[in-house]
């Protein structure tokens, strides 16, 4: 039975307090307007009959002789493959001039995936871009942030995984979006045909700040579903910093005690309780889960990507244009290295960064006025080709290739001896003439 109140005491931003009896953390509420027109919001706090509501729109034009209304239950998405192709708002309205969905309706914010059911990661999930598939190989339930400042081309690498990855499914949650960001999701799914297996839940920076908080729920429930239904999800957020910011927003609303610089401290497990949806579900599908963190000023010290940082299982570190090789890291590319992919894969990893880590000192020396030795303009030369080759975002290669790229590279710098690499592999793949 609905439960009907009509004392509103408090309306402070998008933040509604009413007086009533026994409802729910979480729960799905309407504000019935005196014009007619419906809001609806959650349930954010219950101080005895104190309950907050956190309006999913502006509040203007409510008043405090409206009615409330208690659905018993939360917010839910419609689920299912309908979703795929269509676009939604951060409270799961059709944006994109479509129907509504029909569906099975679930509720968001539901707890992780029972461990039981989960598998050890130990498959690899292609994207053709060499900097992550040879020297830190995205892996199927991962969860991983790229980290970057503003201004970095993050949201052009997240679309170029999204058209090269093998995944059944891709979701892309966007929060804080300005609208020139989110046409571009669009047109990169139209234009690379990758439309038919792409769900978006957007959230743009002009809209309320509570649909920003909804969308990796919104996302990540959808994922759940396909996973459960033996589909393998790739889900792209972007970007947390919105979505954290957007939770200090409606703390201060609600004169909440500030934990560092002005985040709450209940942070972590915001971030943990979404992160940990990434799972690899035993004789089902798979949610693997890229995520944007936007580092204010570069510092990774900043409460959002310090916390990130504990959750998660490494980073793609996105500096000058580039996946950086040194700040980037995938603690579970072991996995799979070797393991599923080529017998050389570690070897010639560790080999081009090595000898990249090297032409930088050379680098060095010569900027100080030092005159390069022979190996000096070897290592110069090489570092010169593996930036172009290999760091570059708009090289696109499938990972075997990406490798024998990496042989290539090394035989036109560098003689057999030099390179450190075992005999057994030198004979098997040392190209046979320099190009």
């Amino acid at each position: 039975m609905k439960k009907f109140y009509d004392r509103i005491i408090d309306i402070r931003g998008s933040l509604i307090t009413v007086n009533a009896k026994e409802a729910s953390l979480g729960e799905l509420a309407q504000v019935q307007r005196s014009n007619g027109k419906t809001t609806y919001a959650s349930v954010l706090r219950i101080d005895g009959e104190k309950v907050t509501l956190q309006a999913f729109e502006d509040t203007r034009g409510i008043s405090t002789g409206d009615r409330v209304c208690f659905l018993n239950h939360g917010v839910t998405v419609q689920a299912g493959k309908e979703l795929l192709g269509r676009r939604f708002s951060g409270v799961g309205d059709p944006i994109d001039e479509g129907p509504k969905v029909s569906g099975e309706s679930l509720e968001i914010g539901k707890p992780s995936f029972n461990p039981v059911r989960r598998i050890v990661p130990h498959e690899l999930v292609r994207t053709n871009v060499p900097m992550i598939d040879v020297f830190n190989c995205l892996v199927k339930s991962q969860k991983i942030p790229i980290f970057s400042i503003p201004g970095e081309p993050y949201n052009e690498l997240l679309m170029r995984i999204a058209n090269q990855t093998d995944a059944d499914v891709v979701i892309i949650g966007g929060m804080g979006l300005r609208y020139d960001d989110y046409q571009a999701f669009v047109d990169n799914a139209e234009t690379s045909g990758s439309l038919e297996k792409t769900v978006m839940f957007i959230h743009k920076a002009t809209e309320p700040a509570v649909e920003c908080l909804l969308v990796p729920d919104m996302a990540l429930a959808s994922a759940e579903h396909f996973a459960t239904h033996g589909k393998n999800v790739l889900v792209l957020l972007t970007d947390m910093t919105a979505f954290a910011d957007s939770i200090k927003e409606v703390m201060i609303t609600m004169d909440q005690i500030p934990s560092n610089r002005g985040y709450p401290g209940s942070l972590y497990s915001d971030l943990a309780s979404r992160y940990e949806k990434a799972v690899d579900i035993d004789g089902s599908g798979s949610i693997t889960l890229i995520s944007v963190t936007t580092m204010p000023g570069g510092d990774v010290t900043h409460p959002v990507p310090d916390n990130t940082g504990y959750i998660t299982e490494g980073q793609f570190y996105l500096h000058g244009g580039r996946i950086d090789p040194f700040g980037s890291l995938s603690r579970l590319k072991q996995q799979v290295i070797g393991e599923v992919t080529r017998e050389d894969h570690g070897d010639i990893a560790n080999t081009q960064i090595r000898l990249y880590a090297e032409s930088k000192k050379a680098k060095e020396r010569e900027s100080m006025g030092f005159k390069p030795s022979k190996w000096d303009k070897k290592l110069i030369k090489f570092s010169e080709s593996f930036e172009d080759r290999m760091m570059n975002l708009k090289v696109n290669i499938p990972l075997e290739e990406a490798l024998d790229l990496g042989w290539k590279t090394l035989a036109e710098c560098f003689d057999k001896h030099e390179v450190g690499i075992k005999k057994a592999l030198l004979d098997k793949y040392w190209p046979k003439v320099k190009q």
